[in-house]
């Protein structure tokens, strides 16, 4: 039995028996979770095994537990700090940055993999230029190199902690200004000068092995009339054949205002699987997602079904454990200087 090609989410703190049903359906092939979703560990780790229990092979769970603004657990969860906080002293002190940074990711993955989590879309690639609506100090510098150079570090304590990382938003969201929950960017550039720039991080994390990258809701005008999520020029020939990337491609979340160009909730969903990513979200629309369920007819794909199964986490560390670890207490003197400064 393959994996289903559709992420959905969760209304609350429970499973409903009518989510139980949809979970069951053969496109379903993951869930995301949101802060609607956690009350506290305890209950989010009852909920992870009830998805987990729904049916073989598992479901993906996933969540946004990047650090700073975007961290999707508060209450029993240590508060991880910003990308831009972690990266901004790159420059002068490269080293401890680089092993603060996997320390951090070590133990965000370490915290979600204690209640059952499979992954988090983590780490940000994008570029952090001021003029971004939605990036800002979700990115970790507004240097390339030092990006990838930051991002590789969180990405070795992740795979340490037995998860799977998922680069976002390829090829690079940092440049416009427009949130693309809201509007549709359009980048005005060249394909050589995003390879010049934004595309360093993703390409120099695909030679390290990401697991995944999430494409973003933003046209490149120069490249492709498409959002680069909707883009077979995009995911199929640059990303697969010329990047050389064999990884999973999960699209973002297709209720964005700027994923509404590609029509219907079905139409849509269609196109970014047709492009080529391996798993569609469709989140915080549940009309949307019963009028994908209903009209949408799977089509086996057992090439992006075995990518899929990689997402699956390697290990558990229990709460306990981890306290116990030798990085819990640098990881505490962390965040303690974070939380100082912020």
């Amino acid at each position: 039995m393959n994996i289903g090609p559709i992420m959905m989410d969760l209304a609350g703190v429970e499973l409903t028996l009518e989510e139980h049903e949809k979970l069951q359906h053969p496109l379903i092939g993951g869930v995301i979770l949101f802060t609607r979703n956690y009350v506290d560990v305890e209950q989010i780790t009852h909920l992870v095994s009830q998805i987990h229990q729904v049916k073989q092979p598992q479901l993906l769970v996933a969540v946004d537990h990047e650090g700073g603004r975007v961290q999707r657990f508060r209450l029993g969860f240590s508060h991880i700090p910003s990308a831009r906080w972690i990266g901004e002293n790159y420059q002068s002190q490269p080293e401890k940055v680089l092993n603060n940074a996997a320390i951090l990711g070590w133990l965000m993955a370490s915290e979600l993999r204690a209640v059952g989590v499979d992954f988090s879309f983590a780490p940000i690639l994008d570029l952090g230029n001021d003029t971004s609506r939605v990036i800002g100090d979700r990115a970790f510098h507004s240097d390339p190199e030092a990006i990838f150079a930051i991002a590789n570090a969180t990405m070795n304590g992740i795979h340490q902690a037995g998860m799977a990382t998922v680069g976002k938003h390829f090829p690079g969201h940092g440049h416009v200004v427009e949130d693309s929950h809201f509007e549709l960017p359009v980048d005005h550039r060249s394909l050589q000068s995003l390879l010049d720039c934004d595309l360093i991080p993703f390409v120099k994390m695909i030679n390290n092995g990401i697991d995944a990258l999430m494409p973003a809701h933003v046209i490149y005008e120069q490249i492709d009339q498409q959002p680069a999520g909707f883009s077979r020029r995009w995911l199929k020939d640059i990303l697969r054949k010329q990047l050389g990337f064999n990884g999973v491609i999960f699209s973002d979340d297709l209720n964005m205002a700027a994923a509404s160009m590609g029509g219907s909730f079905s139409t849509r969903t269609t196109l970014a699987l047709d492009s080529g990513c391996d798993m569609a979200l469709v989140c915080n629309n549940s009309a949307g997602l019963d009028e994908v369920l209903d009209q949408m007819t799977l089509v086996k794909n057992s090439s992006s079904s075995r990518r899929l199964e990689k997402m699956q986490a390697k290990k558990t560390m229990a709460t306990k454990e981890i306290v116990r670890h030798p990085q819990w207490a640098e990881a505490m003197t962390l965040i303690e200087k974070y939380q100082e400064n912020s």
